[in-house]
């Protein structure tokens, strides 16, 4: 089998091309393309049986390359950019990961291709099905919270999430602690606030703590392949970036 990533992140490429390798030691890959230019020449004088691509290149959309070419090879696409889902479904696409791309949801991608594969059909298109297209529609559609109304004693406080820079969980109490170094308890559990921040300003570092990116004071080396991070008003807190969760990290501080 031999596959094509279509990429213009270097860590991003070497990431998924790793996961792959872990997953299909025997897959070859093709020279790695980064724009939409060399994808259009690449594939017109070569034929992959696989193609793994982003949606945001170096110069421009990926979509571009199929209003210049006819392409038959299946696509998994792998984009941050979860507005282009149902686009990327009707362009030969086997399938659709946000990145950073978990390993399981790869693999079941991966499968879902040779499957279609081995059935010896002329396309590996999927066809989207009802239940997947809402659970999309929910995504691109899906709001994040804007601020937190805190209760202090007899007061009220509205914390906008925008002025937040972590939070973290103690004594099974969740604290969000602001720009300005004070700190509020909040009702809600970590996971329960994981899932109200955008991805894109708010990474969970590990099972006690996320952080907004601007509240990053300094990174370094730490034992074990880990990072410690310093955080503004973080004195006091051992910082430190979960091993399996230091790739996505890097990739997240790289966008």
């Amino acid at each position: 089998m031999k596959a094509l990533i279509i990429e213009d992140e270097k860590i991003a490429a070497d990431r998924l091309k790793g996961l792959i390798k872990d997953l299909r030691p025997d897959w070859e890959f093709m020279n790695r393309v980064d724009s939409i230019e060399d994808a259009v020449k690449t594939l017109q004088n070569e034929s992959p049986d696989l193609i793994l691509i982003d949606i945001q290149l170096s110069d421009g959309i990926s979509f571009e390359i199929f209003n210049q070419i006819h392409v038959e090879t299946p696509l998994i696409f792998t984009t941050a950019y979860n507005e282009y889902a149902i686009k990327a479904f009707k362009v030969n696409s086997v399938d659709y990961l946000l990145k950073p791309v978990d390993k399981k949801e790869l693999l079941s991608a991966i499968e879902k291709f040779e499957n279609a594969n081995n059935k010896g059909s002329e396309s590996v298109s999927v066809q989207l099905d009802p239940n997947v297209l809402s659970s999309l529609l929910t995504t691109m559609t899906k709001s994040y919270k804007e601020r937190f109304v805190i209760k202090i004693g007899e007061h009220i406080k509205v914390v906008n999430t925008t002025d937040a820079f972590y939070f973290f969980s103690q004594d099974k109490v969740t604290y969000l602690v602001a720009n300005d170094g004070r700190r509020y308890v909040l009702d809600f559990a970590l996971d329960k606030v994981e899932e109200m921040l955008s991805p894109e300003q708010f990474f969970r570092i590990n099972r006690k703590f996320i952080v907004h990116e601007q509240a990053i004071d300094d990174i370094v080396s730490f034992s074990n392949s880990r990072l410690k991070l310093f955080l503004k008003h973080g004195e006091g807190h051992d910082t430190i970036v979960a091993r399996e969760r230091v790739q996505d990290f890097k990739g997240w501080l790289d966008k």
